[in-house]
């Protein structure tokens, strides 16, 4: 089976579990969430536009720094797409709440699916760690063993939506309000680990393109969730 065709057949899995872990989390468990706008068609449409730009031009460059041919995807430059053009059209239609705490749970089960698929798709992904001796070390089709970090991002974003779950179903009001921004930001800093395992072109030093995207995405998290009781505030001022 082609690489692209497990691609597609893992994202469609990822979409189908993130949107019955949300249905789950919302109509098995009960849990509410703060309340905010629905999403219209123009924030969904601006979600996929940026999402797939993002995916596409930050793949695509690391692929150029890695000096690999081809036309790259990639989820975090998908989720920093995405998260960058909500954020402008939240902006320019004069959004002011807070539009993600029901996408937390969905967006850490999508990844840990979705880089199962990463994993089985092999060498032509180019997804996969740099040589090792471990005994977990993976071939993908040219005897060399490397780390599985496909693997080990999907392991720990499931743990996150484990850890998620958790604060859920006990109506962790901290956590289900900023669910979104710690789902974010604890990919970002898990994504920066793992980057020192993957045989990307670097820009700086040791550092890639995604050390610097996953240092941007924690950022984006630590204001979000710095700045939340004062927002939460000023939202109830207004009401």
């Amino acid at each position: 089976m082609s690489a692209a065709l497990i691609h597609v057949l893992f994202d469609v899995l990822a979409w189908a579990a993130a949107g019955a872990a949300a249905w789950w989390l919302v109509g098995i468990k009960r849990v509410a969430f703060p309340a905010a706008p629905a999403p219209s068609l123009a924030y969904a449409a601006a979600a996929l536009l940026g999402a797939g730009v993002g995916a596409v031009a930050l793949g695509s460059i690391n692929l150029w720094l890695s000096e690999q041919p081809g036309i790259g995807r990639s989820i975090e430059g998908a989720l920093a797409g995405g998260i960058l053009a909500v954020e402008l059209y939240k902006r320019h239609v004069g959004i002011n709440a807070r539009t993600g705490a029901r996408f937390a749970l969905p967006l850490a089960v999508g990844i840990a699916i979705g880089r199962i698929g990463c994993f089985f798709a092999g060498l032509d992904d180019f997804t996969y760690g740099i040589p090792t001796a471990r005994a977990w070390g993976q071939d993908f089709g040219d005897g060399i063993l490397r780390h599985p970090v496909q693997l080990y991002e999907s392991a720990t974003m499931a743990a996150a939506a484990v850890f998620y779950v958790g604060a859920a179903v006990r109506h962790d009001e901290f956590v289900i309000a900023n669910g979104f921004y710690l789902v974010v930001g604890f990919y970002g800093l898990q994504r920066f680990i793992w980057e020192f395992l993957k045989p990307y072109g670097t820009l700086v030093g040791p550092f890639t393109l995604f050390h610097f995207l996953s240092a941007a995405l924690v950022v984006y998290a630590v204001v979000m969730i710095a700045t939340a009781p004062r927002r939460i505030a000023g939202d109830r001022a207004l009401a």
